[in-house]
């Protein structure tokens, strides 16, 4: 089983006498894990000597009305399938432990590529995200970081914070697990009754169907999007954003497409109390 720590001195001390001969790896996580929380561990050991994983639910990210109270906190069972996979140690921290004051006043900026996307519906959101990440790094001090690429725009956030203060952390972005049926794995999933459940697996669906449009550009690109988000919504889900950018999340148009070899395409969509995200990448048949 791994070690659990709640305290940040306490890990310190046990991390210490790995720092100068072996590598150490952080994977970050709110808890409640499934699949593909697992599916980073694993490829965490395969980068690292020691994993730890922190299971913390960051009130700073959470914004007003969102489901912080709620978001489901489950600390034994976490244990239990992280010893199934090699992992270390747990850091799992108090608020007190990662906030002496709360709200913090000083805050992480990420620059434009927080105002886009996620960032305009959840204001303050990334802020959250920089300072626990920032911190984590602080307190764990790892060589590699596992971070999932369903959370897209959050991985490029946290490159560019690497980047940026000059952390000597490698950042790998881990493929997104899904469910059989499509459906990328997320500990919100179980806010979905039996019959959404049903519905969701559609929203991977259109982003195949919306990839194979924009490769092979025949049309222009507002044509395919209008008619995706008319799609989906007839299903049933209330899409807050469907958007095409460059891999760095610059803007991209029909005059750019062809300047670039792969695009993404990100959606977050609700589908009842469940708000779900994914994303595909798009390589572009070039005309």
């Amino acid at each position: 089983m791994p070690t659990i720590h709640y305290h940040i001195s306490d890990l310190r001390v046990a991390l210490q006498p790995y720092r100068t001969a072996q590598r150490i790896a952080l994977v970050p996580t709110m808890g409640n894990l499934h699949d593909g929380h697992l599916e980073l561990v694993k490829i965490a050991k395969q980068h690292a000597d020691i994993v730890v994983v922190s299971i913390f639910v960051n009130p700073t990210q959470f914004g007003v009305g969102e489901d912080f109270d709620s978001y489901p906190r489950t600390l034994d069972e976490d244990v239990a399938k992280l010893a199934t996979v090699g992992a270390d140690y747990v850091f799992a921290p108090t608020i007190d432990e990662m906030y002496p004051v709360l709200p913090p006043p000083t805050t992480i900026l990420a620059g434009t590529i927080t105002e886009q996307l996620c960032g305009k519906t959840r204001p303050n959101h990334f802020d959250g995200v920089g300072i626990v990440v920032s911190k984590l790094f602080n307190i764990v001090q790892p060589n590699i970081a596992v971070f999932g690429q369903k959370d897209y725009q959050q991985l490029a956030i946290i490159k560019q914070l690497v980047r940026d203060l000059s952390y000597s952390i490698d950042i790998i972005g881990a493929p997104i697990i899904r469910a059989t049926d499509g459906l990328a794995l997320s500990s919100r999933n179980q806010y979905l009754s039996e019959s959404e459940r049903q519905t969701a697996p559609i929203l991977q669906q259109e982003l195949q169907y919306l990839a194979k449009q924009i490769s092979d550009n025949k049309q222009p690109l507002e044509v395919f999007l209008t008619a995706a988000h008319e799609r989906i919504t007839s299903a049933g889900f209330m899409i807050d954003y469907l958007e095409v950018k460059t891999t760095e999340l610059t803007a991209v148009d029909d005059e750019s497409i062809n300047n670039h070899q792969v695009l993404v395409i990100l959606v977050a969509a609700w589908l009842g109390r469940a708000r779900l995200l994914d994303n595909r990448l798009v390589t572009i048949n070039k005309v």
